[in-house]
């Protein structure tokens, strides 16, 4: 995500987004990004867990959002790689009109964007923008070609932020976002905690096979991104066990917390 990172595509060396399709179980991978993950596996054994469980966790926020409060605008800002459940699919199962905009900047990402908008319905719009979320100014400009601000979005922060170099610059990329929205705007956000050493370990080794250093954070620092907002219950807590509406649920113990809340 990083500006001055070339934008070929390699395919003999593994990539990161590649790597984390691998982990939450899709197709678009080489071996070597295999080997790769398997290695990180060894580091990490629970690494696969948390990869689906967070995007079952993106599944149930997206499908909650659409079906019971009427959110017809999503803006998915470091999406990764399509898979299973993306956000376009969940949200226009419920409203075929919903319109989603993907962000991202990674080369390998923006070439798979033509088999995520493939998916789309005929009533709605499923589009990317080319943009490094750190630049949120420009990320608010782009979207607003494509989606109403005056309107509420669901703005959505899946696991990309342990990227920011500071807690300080997540809370400015996720406050600027958020006040270009409408009231009734809701965040979605999950990112990696600093709870499990073998955890921390991998993403400390992620910079080795040609990942950005991906920082997990103290709970309190990625909590404190929801300040002002309204939570959805259950509210803050390990992503595997958010039910929307519903009582902290039994679940996996993974190093990623997040939730949904809304803007007053």
């Amino acid at each position: 995500m990083s500006d001055e990172r070339p934008r070929t595509i390699r395919t003999d060396i593994p990539h990161p987004a590649r790597i984390w399709n691998y982990w939450m179980g899709g197709n678009d991978y080489y071996e070597v990004d295999r080997i790769a993950g398997d290695a990180g596996s060894a580091v990490y054994p629970g690494i696969g867990t948390l990869a689906t469980e967070t995007r079952r966790f993106l599944a149930r926020a997206v499908r909650y959002l659409a079906a019971e409060k009427g959110i017809r605008q999503f803006l998915d800002i470091g999406t990764g790689l399509p898979t299973v459940q993306n956000t376009h699919e969940v949200a226009q199962r419920v409203a075929p009109e919903s319109r989603i905009v993907y962000v991202d900047n990674d080369p390998v990402v923006l070439a798979h964007a033509r088999a995520l908008l493939a998916g789309t319905t005929d009533e709605g719009v499923t589009t990317y923008i080319d943009t490094d979320y750190r630049h949120p100014e420009i990320v608010v400009a782009d979207a607003r070609h494509i989606l109403n601000l005056t309107e509420p979005v669901a703005v959505m922060f899946m696991g990309v932020l342990g990227h920011a170099r500071s807690a300080a610059e997540m809370r400015r990329i996720v406050h600027t976002v958020l006040e270009a929205t409408a009231a009734g705007s809701y965040l979605v956000l999950w990112d990696g905690t600093d709870d499990d050493d073998a955890y921390v370990r991998l993403c400390a080794e992620s910079a080795d096979i040609g990942g950005e250093p991906y920082m997990p954070r103290p709970q309190s620092e990625i909590r404190a991104l929801f300040d002002g907002l309204e939570p959805v219950a259950p509210g803050f807590t390990s992503v595997a066990r958010w039910q929307p509406g519903e009582p902290i649920t039994a679940g996996p113990s993974i190093p990623a917390y997040g939730g949904a809340a809304r803007k007053p």
